[in-house]
């Protein structure tokens, strides 16, 4: 069984910064792309940054020159970095994640249960 863990949401002032992590644990043999999604209430999820096994980044272009994401392929861990952070940052963030569990199978997507973000005065 495979488990995608967020931490690092809370509260914050504008202007101010967050760094989310997530860590993928049980059953994995490879992770292909990871992820960040949020979703704001009333809203669809939307993808905010990914990247790929090999390093290369995606971005939304609301986050572009403000998030940064990594990730640590030997913990299984990505991260989003989040500066100048504004009120419509607010949302739920989301892990996402492409992982095999054995060298046969295909890659599926995992998701974590998410983290909440807040940014507010």
């Amino acid at each position: 069984q495979v488990q995608l863990v967020e931490s690092g949401g809370g509260l914050v002032q504008p202007g101010g910064s967050l760094r989310l992590s997530c860590a993928g644990s049980g059953s994995i043999f490879s992770i292909n792309n990871m992820g960040w999604y949020r979703q704001a209430p009333g809203k669809q999820r939307k993808l905010v940054a990914s990247i790929t096994s090999g390093g290369m980044t995606n971005y939304a272009d609301s986050v572009k020159g403000r998030f940064t994401i990594s990730r640590d392929n030997a913990k299984n861990t990505v991260f989003l970095q989040m500066n100048s952070l504004r009120p419509e940052d607010t949302a739920v963030y989301y892990c996402n994640a492409d992982i095999a569990t054995t060298w046969y199978g295909s890659h599926m997507a995992y998701w974590g249960k998410g983290t909440l973000v807040t940014v507010s005065s």
